[in-house]
């Protein structure tokens, strides 16, 4: 199929699921018709991947672009879409909420749509309006169980997010107008336009505009000190809603800071533009040590776990060249999955023991013994623990990290991983093993059916198995094509 074919496929399953949803309105319908709209996209994007890589492809008059980059984020995005969607049928069945159920799995198709619509942008003022589009339909997503701090939550989030994203279209703003004293009051805003511009960039303006996308996308991507909605977001929505949002919703924001860190870099400002970035990733790591530490509230550990990791994958493509970018683009798939599976392991841990408080769930094993069982795994491999993909991902970001000028950054980083992986999974030796097994089998009153645990466990198999591979074998094919991503973000640079 060529690469038109495929985009449209991408993106016009999860529209027609939108569609189908809406006007069927039958909870078994909706369900099975988005996670076949998962399938379908999850398929498109395999078959895309080395399509992509002989790229860039311009589509829709240089609208959209399919190149390696987006391609690698739209594989991390839809594989968290059908994993979300698996679980989500017997985690939304459990709910027994019937009524509401096609609404949900509209809104969540729609999420799914505008999540993928980000990295194929290829006008830098479409693709701020399709960040905001996320925004916008997650919002609903977020407080879609109309609890008390539900609703906190999304309007916390829409205010804080769509402040950020006015930063980041300020900073366009600038782009556009440093550029026109160059080619003209009016011209396409491509990223190959701004780019290719980037040498005859006023410097201190360019420089001011980078500050401006990097704190207003980074507020999106949820990194330190911008990242204080993420812990309320991730932590009352439905837990598919909390994978999206961890597993797929930050990437398409990186990737936007990821262009802008490639078109600064053709400014040629020296290093400051990149130790910014450093700084603040090594930031992000810092204020999710100090959380995750102290926490209280099991999806939010999740969250503040979503902070941490974004500040892993912003050293990486602050670090740079190639092994600090297959780095941050391997931690993105590896995080992708393995959040994944901890929300879904959180919200069969919500339904148990009908609490999101640590203190209140113990013996896991004994109340989901093989979801239990699933869920440890990933917390060990959340922390960057061998033999996991996040291991070799965060290892070889620490190379890429000891190889430029921002060193100190990698002894920051060793340190909090450190402090992480002790207080991450004191947490979890206190929910499987800090209680008697009768006070845990007290609490626990939660029957799931049969077909409700198949569809629950499944997903969390699926997530695991491709992290542990991963973990012991970093396929050939993938050195290649980030080879060829990290080549096509340095070009111009000498």
């Amino acid at each position: 199929m060529s690469p038109g074919a495929l985009v449209a496929v991408i993106l016009l399953a999860p529209l027609a699921a939108v569609a189908g949803c809406q006007l069927v309105r039958s909870p078994r319908f909706a369900e099975y018709l988005n996670l076949v709209a998962a399938v379908l996209v999850f398929a498109a994007v395999l078959w895309l991947l080395p399509v992509a890589l002989r790229g860039p492809y311009i589509l829709l008059r240089g609208y959209i672009i399919v190149d390696g980059l987006g391609a690698w984020v739209l594989l991390s995005s839809s594989a968290v879409y059908l994993l979300a969607s698996m679980y989500a049928v017997g985690y939304m069945r459990a709910r027994n909420e019937p009524q509401r159920l096609h609404r949900f799995y509209a809104l969540l198709a729609g999420f799914a749509l505008t999540i993928l619509l980000g990295p194929l942008m290829n006008n830098i003022g479409v693709y701020w309006i399709a960040i905001e589009f996320t925004t916008l339909v997650s919002t609903f997503l977020v407080g879609f169980e109309k609890t008390r701090e539900g609703v906190e939550a999304a309007w916390k989030y829409i205010v804080i997010v769509s402040a950020g994203i006015s930063l980041a279209l300020l900073g366009i703003v600038f782009y556009y107008w440093n550029a026109s004293l160059h080619l003209g009051p009016t011209f396409n805003l491509t990223w190959e336009t701004l780019r290719t511009v980037a040498p005859q960039l006023n410097p201190t303006m360019a420089l001011a505009a980078f500050l401006l996308v990097f704190i207003g996308f980074g507020t999106k991507v949820g990194l330190a000190p911008m990242h204080t909605w993420l812990p309320d977001a991730h932590s009352e929505g439905p837990a598919p809603v909390s994978a999206m949002l961890s597993g797929a919703l930050l990437n398409t924001a990186m990737i936007g800071i990821v262009r802008f860190i490639q078109v600064t870099d053709a400014v040629r400002l020296g290093m400051l533009p990149r130790t910014v970035v450093v700084a603040i990733g090594a930031l992000s790591l810092a204020i999710a040590a100090l959380f995750i530490t102290r926490q209280t509230d099991v999806k939010r550990l999740m969250a503040y776990s979503s902070v941490e990791h974004m500040g892993v994958m912003t050293l990486g493509f602050g670090f740079g060249g190639p092994l600090g970018v297959a780095g941050a683009l391997y931690h993105m798939l590896n995080h992708s999955l393995n959040k994944s599976l901890m929300f879904f392991g959180s919200g069969d841990a919500m339904h148990a023991f009908h609490t999101k408080r640590i203190s209140r769930i113990h013996h896991v094993l004994i109340a989901m013994p093989v979801a239990g069982a699933l869920w440890l795994a990933g917390a060990v491999a959340i922390t960057g623990a061998p033999p996991f993909g996040l291991f070799l991902s965060e290892l070889t970001i620490m190379r890429a990290g000891f190889a430029g000028p921002n060193a100190w950054a990698v002894y920051v980083m060793l340190v909090l991983l450190v402090v992480i992986f002790v207080g991450f999974l004191n947490h979890f030796r206190a929910m499987y093993f800090g209680a008697s097994a009768q006070a845990a089998a007290a609490t626990t009153r939660w029957s799931p059916t049969r077909s409700e645990r198949i569809w629950c466990v499944l997903p969390m198999w699926l997530a695991l198995v491709p992290i542990l591979v991963m973990g012991l074998w970093w396929p050939s094919a993938f050195s290649h094509y980030f080879d060829v991503i990290a080549a096509q973000l340095g070009r111009g640079l000498g």
